[in-house]
Protein backbone atom coordinates (compact mmCIF):
# COMPACT_ATOMS: atom_id res chain seq x y z
CA UNK A 1 0.00 0.00 0.00
CA UNK A 2 1.08 3.56 -0.70
CA UNK A 3 -0.52 6.84 0.32
CA UNK A 4 0.30 10.27 -1.11
CA UNK A 5 -1.21 13.73 -1.24
CA UNK A 6 -1.33 14.82 -4.88
CA UNK A 7 -0.18 18.34 -5.65
CA UNK A 8 -2.80 20.93 -6.54
CA UNK A 9 -5.73 18.54 -6.71
CA UNK A 10 -8.44 17.05 -4.52
CA UNK A 11 -9.09 14.22 -6.98
CA UNK A 12 -6.43 11.56 -6.65
CA UNK A 13 -5.68 7.96 -5.80
CA UNK A 14 -4.88 7.35 -2.14
CA UNK A 15 -3.87 3.70 -1.88
CA UNK A 16 -3.53 0.79 -4.25
CA UNK A 17 -3.42 -2.99 -4.10
CA UNK A 18 -3.18 -5.61 -6.83
CA UNK A 19 -6.93 -6.21 -6.61
CA UNK A 20 -8.30 -2.72 -6.05
CA UNK A 21 -7.70 0.91 -5.18
CA UNK A 22 -9.07 3.91 -3.31
CA UNK A 23 -9.62 7.32 -4.91
CA UNK A 24 -10.50 10.58 -3.21
CA UNK A 25 -12.82 13.08 -4.90
CA UNK A 26 -12.84 16.08 -2.61
CA UNK A 27 -14.43 14.94 0.66
CA UNK A 28 -15.84 11.79 -0.98
CA UNK A 29 -13.96 8.51 -1.39
CA UNK A 30 -14.46 5.71 -3.93
CA UNK A 31 -13.22 2.18 -3.20
CA UNK A 32 -12.84 -0.02 -6.29
CA UNK A 33 -12.36 -3.71 -5.55
CA UNK A 34 -12.25 -7.18 -7.14
CA UNK A 35 -13.22 -9.18 -4.04
CA UNK A 36 -14.85 -8.59 -0.67
CA UNK A 37 -11.51 -9.31 0.98
CA UNK A 38 -9.93 -6.55 -1.09
CA UNK A 39 -12.73 -4.14 -0.18
CA UNK A 40 -12.23 -4.78 3.54
CA UNK A 41 -8.46 -4.42 3.26
CA UNK A 42 -8.65 -1.21 1.25
CA UNK A 43 -11.20 0.43 3.53
CA UNK A 44 -9.06 -0.46 6.55
CA UNK A 45 -5.96 0.98 4.88
CA UNK A 46 -7.90 4.10 3.97
CA UNK A 47 -9.11 4.76 7.52
CA UNK A 48 -5.57 4.26 8.85
CA UNK A 49 -4.31 6.80 6.30
CA UNK A 50 -7.13 9.26 7.02
CA UNK A 51 -6.48 9.06 10.74
CA UNK A 52 -2.78 9.79 10.29
CA UNK A 53 -3.44 12.57 7.77
CA UNK A 54 -6.21 14.17 9.81
CA UNK A 55 -8.70 13.87 6.94
CA UNK A 56 -12.42 13.41 7.54
CA UNK A 57 -14.50 12.13 4.66
CA UNK A 58 -18.13 12.96 3.95
CA UNK A 59 -19.04 9.76 2.10
CA UNK A 60 -17.51 6.48 1.02
CA UNK A 61 -18.67 4.66 -2.10
CA UNK A 62 -17.74 1.15 -3.23
CA UNK A 63 -17.50 -0.14 -6.80
CA UNK A 64 -17.01 -3.79 -7.80
CA UNK A 65 -14.55 -4.36 -10.66
CA UNK A 66 -16.11 -7.06 -12.89
CA UNK A 67 -14.37 -9.08 -15.55
CA UNK A 68 -16.86 -8.04 -18.25
CA UNK A 69 -18.05 -4.53 -19.09
CA UNK A 70 -21.69 -5.67 -19.22
CA UNK A 71 -21.47 -6.46 -15.49
CA UNK A 72 -20.47 -2.93 -14.52
CA UNK A 73 -22.67 -1.14 -11.99
CA UNK A 74 -22.73 2.31 -10.44
CA UNK A 75 -20.95 2.71 -7.09
CA UNK A 76 -22.96 2.01 -3.94
CA UNK A 77 -22.87 4.13 -0.80
CA UNK A 78 -21.04 2.52 2.13
CA UNK A 79 -20.87 5.44 4.51
CA UNK A 80 -22.49 8.87 4.66
CA UNK A 81 -25.79 10.65 4.13
CA UNK A 82 -27.99 8.69 1.74
CA UNK A 83 -30.03 11.82 0.98
CA UNK A 84 -27.04 13.93 -0.06
CA UNK A 85 -26.66 14.90 -3.72
CA UNK A 86 -24.68 12.29 -5.64
CA UNK A 87 -23.19 15.03 -7.78
CA UNK A 88 -20.20 17.11 -6.73
CA UNK A 89 -17.16 18.78 -8.28
CA UNK A 90 -13.42 18.47 -7.76
CA UNK A 91 -10.50 20.76 -8.45
CA UNK A 92 -7.51 19.65 -10.54
CA UNK A 93 -4.74 22.07 -11.43
CA UNK A 94 -7.13 24.96 -10.79
CA UNK A 95 -9.81 23.56 -13.10
CA UNK A 96 -13.09 22.04 -11.92
CA UNK A 97 -14.65 18.78 -13.10
CA UNK A 98 -18.06 17.40 -12.26
CA UNK A 99 -18.36 14.05 -10.47
CA UNK A 100 -21.55 11.98 -10.39
CA UNK A 101 -21.60 8.84 -8.26
CA UNK A 102 -25.04 7.94 -9.59
CA UNK A 103 -24.39 8.24 -13.33
CA UNK A 104 -22.90 4.79 -13.85
CA UNK A 105 -19.71 2.82 -13.45
CA UNK A 106 -17.36 5.77 -14.22
CA UNK A 107 -17.91 8.82 -12.05
CA UNK A 108 -16.65 11.52 -14.45
CA UNK A 109 -12.87 11.96 -14.20
CA UNK A 110 -9.96 9.57 -14.78
CA UNK A 111 -7.35 10.79 -12.33
CA UNK A 112 -4.54 8.74 -13.90
CA UNK A 113 -4.63 11.17 -16.87
CA UNK A 114 -3.78 14.21 -14.74
CA UNK A 115 -0.21 14.63 -16.04
CA UNK A 116 -1.44 14.30 -19.63
CA UNK A 117 -3.97 17.05 -19.01
CA UNK A 118 -1.13 19.10 -17.53
CA UNK A 119 0.84 18.55 -20.77
CA UNK A 120 -2.13 19.75 -22.84
CA UNK A 121 -2.17 22.99 -20.88
CA UNK A 122 1.60 23.37 -21.20
CA UNK A 123 1.53 22.97 -25.00
CA UNK A 124 -1.49 25.29 -25.43
CA UNK A 125 -2.80 23.83 -28.70
CA UNK A 126 -4.82 25.91 -31.13
CA UNK A 127 -7.26 23.15 -32.22
CA UNK A 128 -7.82 19.97 -30.23
CA UNK A 129 -9.72 16.87 -31.38
CA UNK A 130 -10.87 14.78 -28.42
CA UNK A 131 -11.97 11.31 -29.57
CA UNK A 132 -13.95 9.13 -27.12
CA UNK A 133 -14.22 12.37 -25.16
CA UNK A 134 -16.40 11.08 -22.28
CA UNK A 135 -16.93 14.19 -20.07
CA UNK A 136 -14.46 16.27 -22.09
CA UNK A 137 -11.76 16.80 -19.46
CA UNK A 138 -9.04 17.11 -22.12
CA UNK A 139 -11.21 19.58 -24.03
CA UNK A 140 -11.62 21.70 -20.90
CA UNK A 141 -7.86 21.64 -20.33
CA UNK A 142 -7.23 22.82 -23.89
CA UNK A 143 -10.04 25.39 -23.91
CA UNK A 144 -8.69 26.95 -20.71
CA UNK A 145 -5.65 27.97 -22.77
CA UNK A 146 -7.70 29.40 -25.63
CA UNK A 147 -7.96 26.39 -27.95
CA UNK A 148 -11.01 25.56 -30.03
CA UNK A 149 -12.08 21.96 -29.48
CA UNK A 150 -14.03 19.14 -31.11
CA UNK A 151 -15.26 16.47 -28.68
CA UNK A 152 -16.62 13.19 -30.08
CA UNK A 153 -18.41 10.47 -28.13
CA UNK A 154 -21.22 7.97 -28.67
CA UNK A 155 -22.90 9.07 -25.43
CA UNK A 156 -24.99 12.23 -25.63
CA UNK A 157 -25.22 12.31 -21.85
CA UNK A 158 -21.43 12.24 -21.48
CA UNK A 159 -21.10 15.18 -23.83
CA UNK A 160 -23.77 17.05 -21.87
CA UNK A 161 -21.63 16.55 -18.80
CA UNK A 162 -18.73 17.85 -20.87
CA UNK A 163 -20.64 21.07 -21.55
CA UNK A 164 -21.31 21.29 -17.81
CA UNK A 165 -17.57 21.03 -17.18
CA UNK A 166 -17.05 23.98 -19.51
CA UNK A 167 -19.63 25.95 -17.52
CA UNK A 168 -18.03 24.98 -14.20
CA UNK A 169 -14.89 26.76 -15.38
CA UNK A 170 -16.59 29.78 -16.89
CA UNK A 171 -15.69 28.64 -20.41
CA UNK A 172 -18.20 29.46 -23.17
CA UNK A 173 -19.20 26.56 -25.41
CA UNK A 174 -19.25 28.81 -28.47
CA UNK A 175 -16.39 27.83 -30.75
CA UNK A 176 -16.43 24.28 -29.44
CA UNK A 177 -18.19 21.33 -31.05
CA UNK A 178 -19.71 18.34 -29.24
CA UNK A 179 -20.46 15.54 -31.69
CA UNK A 180 -22.56 12.53 -30.67
CA UNK A 181 -21.41 9.98 -33.21
CA UNK A 182 -19.04 7.12 -33.96
CA UNK A 183 -15.42 8.33 -34.14
CA UNK A 184 -14.86 6.09 -37.17
CA UNK A 185 -17.57 8.00 -39.03
CA UNK A 186 -16.48 11.43 -37.82
CA UNK A 187 -12.77 11.18 -38.70
CA UNK A 188 -13.34 10.62 -42.47
CA UNK A 189 -15.82 13.53 -42.54
CA UNK A 190 -13.29 15.84 -40.92
CA UNK A 191 -10.63 14.67 -43.38
CA UNK A 192 -12.89 15.30 -46.41
CA UNK A 193 -13.47 18.85 -45.16
CA UNK A 194 -9.74 19.39 -44.90
CA UNK A 195 -9.87 20.03 -41.16
CA UNK A 196 -6.58 19.79 -39.29
CA UNK A 197 -5.74 19.67 -35.57
CA UNK A 198 -2.52 20.33 -33.73
CA UNK A 199 -3.50 18.04 -30.85
CA UNK A 200 -5.51 14.80 -30.95
CA UNK A 201 -6.53 12.66 -27.97
CA UNK A 202 -7.09 8.94 -28.60
CA UNK A 203 -8.18 7.30 -25.35
CA UNK A 204 -10.67 4.64 -26.49
CA UNK A 205 -12.43 2.05 -24.33
CA UNK A 206 -11.21 -1.52 -24.46
CA UNK A 207 -14.50 -2.48 -26.14
CA UNK A 208 -17.52 -0.56 -27.38
CA UNK A 209 -20.52 -1.03 -29.66
CA UNK A 210 -22.18 1.77 -31.63
CA UNK A 211 -25.97 2.08 -32.01
CA UNK A 212 -25.55 0.80 -35.58
CA UNK A 213 -23.87 -2.37 -34.29
CA UNK A 214 -20.27 -1.51 -35.17
CA UNK A 215 -17.88 -2.85 -32.54
CA UNK A 216 -14.52 -1.47 -31.45
CA UNK A 217 -11.92 -3.77 -29.90
CA UNK A 218 -8.74 -2.14 -28.74
CA UNK A 219 -6.31 -4.85 -29.87
CA UNK A 220 -7.60 -5.13 -33.43
CA UNK A 221 -8.88 -1.61 -34.11
CA UNK A 222 -6.49 0.86 -32.45
CA UNK A 223 -4.20 0.76 -35.48
CA UNK A 224 -7.06 1.71 -37.82
CA UNK A 225 -8.07 4.47 -35.41
CA UNK A 226 -4.61 6.02 -35.41
CA UNK A 227 -4.30 5.84 -39.21
CA UNK A 228 -7.60 7.72 -39.55
CA UNK A 229 -6.47 10.28 -36.97
CA UNK A 230 -3.23 10.91 -38.86
CA UNK A 231 -5.31 12.10 -41.81
CA UNK A 232 -6.44 15.11 -39.74
CA UNK A 233 -3.20 15.67 -37.81
CA UNK A 234 -1.38 18.85 -38.75
CA UNK A 235 2.39 19.19 -38.99
CA UNK A 236 4.08 19.49 -35.58
CA UNK A 237 0.93 18.17 -33.91
CA UNK A 238 0.74 16.05 -30.76
CA UNK A 239 -1.26 12.81 -30.55
CA UNK A 240 -2.01 11.09 -27.24
CA UNK A 241 -2.27 7.29 -27.41
CA UNK A 242 -3.83 5.82 -24.30
CA UNK A 243 -5.40 2.54 -23.21
CA UNK A 244 -6.41 0.67 -20.08
CA UNK A 245 -6.08 -2.68 -21.85
CA UNK A 246 -3.78 -5.03 -19.96
CA UNK A 247 -2.67 -6.44 -23.34
CA UNK A 248 -1.20 -3.16 -24.60
CA UNK A 249 1.61 -1.54 -22.64
CA UNK A 250 3.46 1.62 -23.65
CA UNK A 251 6.04 -0.31 -25.64
CA UNK A 252 3.29 -2.03 -27.66
CA UNK A 253 1.62 1.33 -28.30
CA UNK A 254 4.87 2.74 -29.66
CA UNK A 255 5.45 -0.28 -31.93
CA UNK A 256 1.93 0.08 -33.30
CA UNK A 257 2.37 3.82 -33.79
CA UNK A 258 5.67 3.38 -35.65
CA UNK A 259 3.96 0.99 -38.07
CA UNK A 260 1.18 3.54 -38.65
CA UNK A 261 3.70 6.33 -39.25
CA UNK A 262 5.42 4.25 -41.90
CA UNK A 263 2.12 3.36 -43.56
CA UNK A 264 1.02 7.02 -43.57
CA UNK A 265 4.45 8.26 -44.68
CA UNK A 266 4.70 10.48 -41.65
CA UNK A 267 7.50 10.93 -39.13
CA UNK A 268 7.49 11.67 -35.45
CA UNK A 269 9.02 11.14 -32.05
CA UNK A 270 7.64 9.77 -28.77
CA UNK A 271 7.69 10.78 -25.15
CA UNK A 272 5.94 9.69 -21.98
CA UNK A 273 4.59 11.91 -19.25
CA UNK A 274 5.36 10.75 -15.72
CA UNK A 275 2.52 8.97 -13.94
CA UNK A 276 0.87 10.90 -11.10
CA UNK A 277 3.03 10.48 -8.00
CA UNK A 278 0.41 8.47 -6.11
CA UNK A 279 0.25 5.76 -8.79
CA UNK A 280 2.65 2.83 -8.22
CA UNK A 281 4.48 1.30 -11.21
CA UNK A 282 2.11 -0.57 -13.51
CA UNK A 283 -1.02 1.21 -12.27
CA UNK A 284 -3.19 3.47 -14.40
CA UNK A 285 -3.53 3.74 -18.16
CA UNK A 286 -0.66 3.07 -20.56
CA UNK A 287 -0.01 6.33 -22.43
CA UNK A 288 2.49 7.81 -24.88
CA UNK A 289 2.61 11.07 -26.80
CA UNK A 290 3.46 11.13 -30.49
CA UNK A 291 4.80 14.42 -31.84
CA UNK A 292 4.67 14.62 -35.64
CA UNK A 293 7.27 16.38 -37.76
Amino acid sequence: MRAFEAEETNAHRICTASDGWVERFGADVLVSFKSEMARERLTTEYFLWANSAGFTLSRMFARFLPRRNVEREAPSLLLGDQKANLRTAVMELRLQYGIDFGAGYSVGLFVDQRENRRFVRKVEPTRLLNCFAYTCSFSVAAASGGASTVSVDLSRRSLERGRENFSLNGLPVEGHRFITDDVFDVLPRLARRGEKFDMIVLDPPTFSRSPRGRTFQIRSDFETLLLSALDVADRDSHVLLSTNSSNLDERALEVMARFCLKAARRAGKFHRQSKPVEFPPGAGASTIWLTLY
